[in-house]
């Protein structure tokens, strides 16, 4: 009878034990539409399943619970063969990985504490690399992650969008034309962190205000109200995103260009983003790329521009010219350094105008 009892109390003895561990809490599936994902960007909700995006710097925050994480996410596979890069930040450490189909599981973390984590997964490669689709999580456990109350947008090209940044891993003129792109670390994602603000890029590597490079069929001002800018497709809901302030980066694919053609379409776009933003801020800057030549006309432009909008009565719109041209990534482009460098000085701007 002893032994019986003895034997009974060491059975409840290693259950408690397993219980205690978090042996018996078993990894879930939790789907994309879960209330705990948190979306920022330009997304596709047709599918809620399967939220489907396109653009440079869209992300999705969480946060999940246990020593593991994997992540469920579809590529379209571009052309039958591009696979997009993606950023993976754990507890504030990033990590970047590329996907290697069209669906991928991709496991995120493992062996860490049985705590809470933070999550924050971004999409790195723009809309010309194709979409993603957002699957899920299987974790232990999510829970809403609070979000930042200040938003910006950052209109612009490929320097916005972050093309020609990373070459840590592919040396720039090796690999893909898009192995480079490191949207996490463009200027804009960066100066939002630094003033705990969310982020969304509006941004096309090669597209220009009148005139855009590399053959390329499409102008911002075009495809501006679109989800998939790249095909100027799926009209974008504004009312899902009113941020504080909006920038606009744009003028280096279109290189010196006719003053009157250039500023007028200028004064539209901002006309554009104003009747989607009443009471946002409006930013015009110059191009952190520029040589000396283009820099001066852009000055010239932007000085012109801003007046006439403030003599009409739109006070909320200014510029703002960085203090050189930054060129030592891929293709001239400025790298994850300058991009830093960039960005500071495009915060201690927001700070002042805002008083942030």
């Amino acid at each position: 009878m002893k032994r019986n009892m003895s034997l009974f109390y060491f059975a409840i003895l290693i259950s408690a034990l397993f219980v205690s561990s978090g042996a018996l809490a078993k990894p879930r599936f939790f789907k994309a539409d879960n209330s705990h994902f948190k979306y920022v960007g330009r997304v596709d909700f047709t599918d809620p399943q399967k939220p489907r995006f396109w653009s440079p710097g869209v992300y999705i925050t969480t946060k999940f619970k246990g020593p593991s994480c994997r992540l469920l996410i579809n590529d379209e596979e571009l052309f039958g063969k591009t696979h997009n890069y993606i950023e993976l930040i754990v507890d504030g450490k990033p990590s970047r990985i590329q996907t290697t189909g069209k669906t991928n599981n991709i496991q995120i973390a493992k062996h860490l504490g049985k705590g809470w984590h933070t999550l924050l997964i971004c999409k790195d490669t723009e809309s010309g690399m194709g979409y993603l689709e957002f699957v899920g999580l299987v974790c232990e456990q999510i829970t809403s992650p609070g979000q930042p109350k200040r938003m910006i947008e950052y209109i612009g090209d490929s320097i916005t969008a972050g093309a020609g940044v990373d070459a840590s891993e592919v040396a720039c003129g090796k690999g893909e034309w898009y192995d480079q792109h490191n949207a996490y670390l463009s200027y804009g994602a960066r100066t939002s962190r630094a003033l705990n603000a969310q982020w969304q890029l509006t941004a096309v590597a090669g597209i220009g205000l009148v005139h855009s490079c590399c053959n390329m069929d499409i102008l911002l001002p075009q495809v501006y109200d679109k989800v998939y800018l790249r095909n100027d497709s799926l009209k974008y809901d504004f009312s899902q995103y009113q941020p504080n302030v909006v920038t606009i980066c744009l003028g280096q694919n279109d290189g010196p260009q006719d003053s009157v053609k250039f500023c007028s379409e200028y004064v539209r776009l901002i006309d554009t983003v104003r009747s989607k933003y009443p009471q946002t801020d409006i930013v015009c800057l110059s191009s952190p790329m520029a040589n000396a030549e283009l820099t001066a006309v852009l000055h010239r432009y932007l000085t012109s521009i801003v007046q006439f909008v403030n003599a009409r009565g739109d006070n909320r719109v200014s510029k703002f010219s960085f203090s050189r041209s930054f060129n030592s990534g891929c293709d001239g482009h400025p790298d994850a350094n300058e991009h830093a460098i960039i960005a500071g000085e495009l915060t201690a701007y927001l700070k002042k105008l805002k008083g942030w």
